[in-house]
């Protein structure tokens, strides 16, 4: 697990994430440490434009949590 990092770009803003991208997130029983856990995501789960804890997604192995960092932003088309 990472630790968070202030240089990470911002996961609040929907528009801002893409599946296939390389991200931190923060799973609900890592909320109290702050533990970040680094996947690649599947699907966006939060339907509004922003939020301000972090868009909610899948990544492939199936943990959801919310976006505190992109790391990768994956292959451009």
């Amino acid at each position: 697990m990472i630790q968070a990092s202030n240089q990470q770009l911002d996961g609040s803003v929907r528009a801002t994430i893409k599946p296939g991208m390389t991200v931190l997130v923060v799973t609900k029983q890592d909320q109290a440490t702050g533990r970040l856990t680094k996947g690649v995501v599947k699907d966006i789960l939060t339907k509004s434009a922003a939020h301000p804890h972090g868009i909610k997604v899948r990544l492939e192995n199936g943990v959801i949590g919310r976006v505190k960092g992109i790391v990768d932003a994956g292959k451009e088309p």
